[in-house]
């Protein structure tokens, strides 16, 4: 839904109230994602595998992120691959807070690059009741997306791109955003919790908003795509990607999300980043 720049201020003043109580600089990410962060929590090995998925595909791929606010994740994978261009047409975001629009973010509606083929198209947020996944999937030939269990994404609350002619090459799960604001929310900053051991402990059996990363790929590039995300959960398990971190990571730890992390509220499939296969 369009951004009223009126909501938008008093958010951003309510956003700089906090900075000044803030327990620990990298909170704010997970409290106020919007300005701060992202709406998905990630690791460096969310964003290495990606760049591994895109550099399989070309030597030098062409990469857009759908939907990428003020470009939190697009900078980290910008780090790798330089020309990924992101967009996102709630220009508003921008004007209401005096930022200026950087040269790598366009304000215009996917429609607009039909005609420009990219290698990946990374999409982390569809609002509810919105879905654009055909104008993706007519420029992609990988598409990455996220969305969490609550059934965000699309009209009728699917993020598939099957019927698009991509084939699901894997998925992971990650914490959502949700769960970690209300971890840190319960553990620092409501008085009546923080004392009480017991009660953060009962709280955290709530945890439920987990997030979802599903890589797709036309058949023409599967096997490229695929063989990119395997040569990664190589490295990883050799512990590159994993010991240099971002510092916003130590969150996540504190909170009870490590890097595969076994969360006991979910029945199959229950650890944290790791990544299942299609059969």
């Amino acid at each position: 839904m369009p951004f009223k720049i009126d909501d938008l201020q008093r958010a951003f003043l309510a956003y700089k109230q906090f900075q000044k109580r803030a327990l620990r600089p990298c909170d704010e990410r997970y409290i106020f994602p919007f300005f701060a962060g992202s709406y998905f929590a990630y690791r460096k090995v969310d964003v290495a595998r990606i760049v591994a998925i895109a550099n399989s595909i070309s030597s030098a791929p062409i990469y857009i992120d759908v939907g990428c606010g003020y470009g939190d994740f697009l900078n980290k994978i910008r780090e790798f691959i330089p020309d990924a261009i992101g967009i996102e047409k709630e220009k508003n975001i921008f004007f209401a807070l005096n930022k200026p629009i950087p040269d790598y973010i366009y304000s215009i509606p996917i429609e607009c690059f039909e005609k420009k083929k990219f290698d990946v198209a990374f999409v982390g947020w569809m609002e509810p009741g919105v879905d654009f996944r055909k104008n993706v999937a007519q420029s992609a030939k990988c598409v990455i997306t996220t969305f969490d269990s609550g059934g965000q994404c699309g009209v009728n609350g699917g993020c598939e791109y099957d019927e698009f002619g991509f084939d699901e090459i894997a998925w992971w799960r990650t914490p959502s955003w949700i769960d970690v604001n209300y971890e840190l929310m319960n553990r620092f900053y409501t008085d009546s919790i923080t004392t009480n051991e017991l009660k953060k402990q009962e709280l955290a059996k709530f945890r439920s908003a987990h997030n979802f990363w599903y890589v797709y790929a036309k058949p023409e590039v599967y096997d490229d795509a695929k063989n990119g995300l395997k040569m990664c959960l190589e490295e990883e398990r050799g512990g590159l990607h994993c010991n240099d971190n971002y510092d916003f990571e130590s969150v996540l730890d504190e909170c009870g999300f490590h890097y595969t992390e076994e969360l006991m509220t979910v029945r199959t499939c229950k650890l944290l980043w790791d990544v299942k296969f299609a059969s």
